[in-house]
């Protein structure tokens, strides 16, 4: 939707509320009850999937250790009055695609420019050197031009069982998941599982973080990343069927997503019997693509976070999809306000309901006319 179609929408909510105002309720249920059923968890069939929802996108039904971490709401709105940019640490172990996927997220093909825990922008040479030597501090942002409003830390990978690196990660987590300083707090974590090992999707590494590193308030989404690995599988699997090589080539990508959920009901299945499994799941495919679609990663991500000022800082800051900020503006915005309205009866102030929705839009949508 463009900007200008965007203003003129939310411009026609003022005349619409006032004939609102001047007609009975019950003429405008069936409108709400409609916006009361698109819950996050039925906003995914919405998006483009190339592979089946019911694998796309999984919610977690299982919790970490203790309540959910809320704030009060007036301590909520002094919070995020500070926060600037949305920060996520991304795991996983090496060549699980972290890179390209933060490059689809961000909408951009470049690097990322480095910044040290300070804040200081690192020279290129010496971040290229300690890539080169297979080396990263998890303590280093990784901010894309493209879109400032994400700041990323990437974890070392830890299977090779070194409990120093182990230790590192697990003490950053706990320093940034309730840091003193609001901005430097991380919001949610990515934690990255690639096809490409099928075989060994639950490893030692993913056990030992699971079950020993509580994360508190900070929701963790399992990544199923390179699920495109399967289809070679799949295919070979027909071949050895007898299926003749025309006939596999048109029902390999049925068996590639009946693969994929085989492992995805095995990924959760062992990692809901640890401590602190994770709140959802998402498989992602084609990310080599620029035009891969991460819709889905987003509005999970949204979708477990406990606050909902983080969920419209993240869902004003993604540039995967305008669709998704009409639903969660809708959802969140306009579906409580006309709840309101219908109870209480009373009046929409047009200009204060636009500035509520406008805050689920990116700042470029918003300044648009």
């Amino acid at each position: 939707m463009a900007p200008g179609r965007i203003k003129k929408w939310f411009k026609s909510l003022g005349s619409d509320s006032h004939r609102a105002r001047q007609s009975d309720s019950s003429d405008l249920a069936p409108a709400a009850t409609k916006a009361a059923a698109a819950e996050p968890s039925d906003l995914v069939g919405d998006v483009a999937s190339p592979i089946p929802n019911h694998i796309e996108a999984t919610p977690q039904e299982t919790t970490s250790s203790g309540p959910a971490y809320r704030l009060d709401p007036e301590m909520a709105q002094e919070y995020m009055k500070n926060i600037k940019r949305f920060r996520i640490l991304v795991m996983g172990r090496a060549n699980a695609g972290k890179t390209t996927i933060l490059q689809r997220v961000c909408n951009s093909t470049e690097k990322p420019e480095v910044f040290d825990g300070k804040g200081n922008k690192m020279d290129g040479a010496v971040v290229q050197g300690t890539l080169t030597r297979g080396y990263h501090n998890i303590e280093h942002e990784l901010v894309f031009q493209s879109n400032p409003g994400f700041v990323f830390h990437d974890s070392c990978g830890f299977e090779a069982g070194s409990t120093q690196q182990f230790d590192q990660m697990r003490n950053f987590v706990v320093d940034h998941g309730a840091a003193t300083k609001v901005n430097e707090r991380i919001h949610a974590i990515w934690f990255c599982i690639p096809m490409t090992d099928y075989h060994r999707t639950v490893t030692a590494a993913e056990q030992k973080f699971f079950n020993e590193c509580d994360t508190g308030h900070v929701p963790v989404i399992v990544l199923l990343t390179k699920v495109d690995a399967l289809y070679l599988p799949a295919f070979e699997g027909l071949l050895d069927q007898g299926v003749a090589i025309a006939e596999a080539r048109e029902r390999a990508v049925e068996k590639q997503g009946e693969l994929l959920e085989r492992w995805l009901a095995h990924i959760k299945h062992e990692l809901g019997k640890c401590n602190f499994p994770p709140k959802g799941y998402v498989s992602l495919q084609k990310m080599h693509q620029e035009s891969a679609d991460c819709s889905a990663l987003m509005q999970w991500t949204a979708n477990v976070l406990n606050e909902e000022g983080l969920q419209r800082l993240l869902i004003s800051t993604q540039q995967s999809s305008i669709a998704l900020c009409v639903q969660y503006a809708v959802q969140k915005t306009l579906r409580k306000r006309m709840e309101l309205g219908f109870v209480e009866r009373l009046q929409v102030a047009a200009k204060d309901l636009e500035y509520d929705l406008l805050g689920w839009f990116p700042n470029g949508v918003v300044a648009g006319e």
